[in-house]
């Protein structure tokens, strides 16, 4: 039999982690435990190997790119990718992964609002997904898609077995790994919709009770500075647009890139920490994460969530709702007056 030893990684400090070929991973969290471990499985006759080879993800919300090329042949993994750029996936992909179109799959197309129950139990069928099966979302923009994907199935009760492919398609891509343009073929799943998780989702009017200060809570704008502002109403090149500039009074702006390397992986949770209770965010009271549209807030919850175990909803109306709204309070720092011709 062969088990696999590795010394924890970054998201880890100093443990032995060890791994069996079905994926089942037992941790010992004192390197003198770890080490007392190995050397009674070497006495046993078991196969040991040492160092960072081990299949081991990064972290229980997380899998690493050396994880993931080891375990693409698991039965129970699938892997979907969720991008925004057109024909990306069709040009290639990692090998084995399904594309989600976010626009069209995770979504309704005429009115506003994300798949509901029945459309949604369609497309994790159509996927294999099922309640046991381990979830890998990647995709291109930085994972800012892939998260809202990981929001999206949170509210329908796939939380702890979904990951995120740390660095996302950008990482993948930098380290040469493998793409593939096949089609993945793989048996539907029999997943049933068991009712969704609300808490996850914030309204317009929870921001706004927040705003007025009638509910206690903390909105996390993870918009750039100059949005938060009111100096410019979105990124250039961006088409949904509001009326007004500016942000929901007593939210605070942290953009979302500071929690994130030059690779796009995220910062160690010792540093994601001490960045958002800079501003007060500290995981003492519930957060709303809100941004332009509700995706790049969907990067920050994740990591609210799953990477610090803070109490988080996103406000996935954002500033194209808010901004819009008609009778909301608004703060602009910018001083910016809209004027029409």
């Amino acid at each position: 039999m062969l088990w696999t030893i590795d010394y924890a990684s970054e998201w880890a400090s100093l443990g032995l982690t060890v791994r069996r070929r079905s994926g089942t991973t037992t941790s010992f969290c004192r390197p003198l435990v770890g080490v007392a471990v190995a050397l009674v499985l070497a006495l046993m006759g078991w196969v040991i190997a040492v160092g960072p080879a081990a299949a081991q993800a990064s972290s229980e919300a997380l899998v690493t790119t050396e994880w993931l090329e080891k375990n693409l042949d698991q039965p129970k993994l699938r892997v979907l990718e969720v991008s925004v750029e057109p024909g990306l996936f069709e040009r290639g992909h990692i090998p084995g992964a399904q594309n989600v179109v976010w626009h069209t799959d995770l979504v309704e197309t005429t009115d506003r609002d994300i798949a509901r129950p029945e459309k949604f139990q369609a497309l994790a069928r159509r996927l294999g997904v099922d309640k046991d099966t381990t979830i890998v979302l990647y995709g291109d923009n930085n994972n800012w898609f892939a998260a809202w994907g990981a929001w999206v199935l949170a509210q329908y009760g796939l939380v702890d077995s979904v990951k995120l492919l740390d660095g996302g398609r950008k990482k993948w891509e930098a380290e040469k790994r493998p793409l593939d343009t096949r089609t993945a073929e793989v048996a539907p799943s029999k997943f049933t919709v068991a009712g969704t998780k609300p808490g996850l989702r914030a309204r317009l009017a929870d921001v706004v009770s927040v705003a007025k200060g009638e509910r206690k809570a903390k909105i996390l704008d993870i918009r750039s500075p100059d949005e938060f502002s009111g100096k410019i109403i979105a990124p250039a090149g961006f088409q949904e647009l509001a009326i007004r500039a500016g942000h929901i009074p007593t939210s605070v702006n942290v953009p979302w890139a500071r929690a994130v390397n030059a690779d796009g992986t995220f910062k160690p949770v010792s540093e994601l920490k001490k960045i958002y209770a800079d501003v007060g965010v500290d995981g003492s009271q519930p957060v709303i994460t809100t941004c332009r549209i509700g995706e790049r807030s969907s990067h920050t919850w994740f990591l609210l969530t799953r990477l610090l175990g803070y109490e988080a909803a996103n406000y996935d109306g954002s500033w194209t709702e808010y901004g819009n709204a008609v009778g909301v309070p608004i703060a602009n720092l910018a001083g910016t007056v809209w004027g029409g011709k």
